[in-house]
């Protein structure tokens, strides 16, 4: 049986990662970047990078594909774009970025250490109304609250 983390590392291998000092260079250069924010629509609504746009992983396939009721035309018509995906940590990501190259798109890169990095490198989120999230409450947010129950038995 395989870990989660050694599942993650696999996947890291068939793609393309950049780091948020990347991004941020990738978004001075390239205005047309597509920035794809695949967790789930709470998390989004939290805080995200300013101008991307949130379909979740449990529905990307369907998302990038025609005549399904997830469709997101933006993103079916983006094979060729240049598209950074983001999660929370940048593991998320990595899968939704092997997916994604499998169903056709020639150029999407994870955005490795996720919004958490972004957060971590000092870069701008922004919540559900556009407002700027304050740094301390990002760091909050990032930070792993793990309850007991969820450790594994010793």
């Amino acid at each position: 049986m395989k870990k989660f983390n050694e599942l993650v590392a696999e996947s890291a291998k068939n793609i393309t990662e950049i780091f948020p000092w990347d991004l941020e260079e990738r978004l001075n250069e390239n205005p047309s970047l597509l920035l794809l924010d695949i967790r789930e629509p709470y998390e989004f609504e939290a805080m995200h990078i300013k101008n991307s746009f949130n379909v979740p992983r449990g529905v990307l396939e369907t998302a990038c594909e025609w005549n399904y009721e997830e469709t997101v035309a933006q993103l079916v018509e983006s094979r060729n774009k240049e598209i950074v995906v983001a999660c929370r940590s940048g593991n998320r990501s990595v899968f939704a970025c092997e997916v994604m190259q499998k169903l056709g798109y020639k150029n999407v890169a994870s955005l490795k250490t996720g919004l958490r990095g972004w957060s971590d490198y000092e870069q701008d989120l922004f919540d559900k109304n556009e407002k700027e999230v304050d740094e301390d409450t990002a760091i909050d947010y990032f930070t792993a609250n793990i309850r007991k129950d969820q450790m594994m038995p010793k």
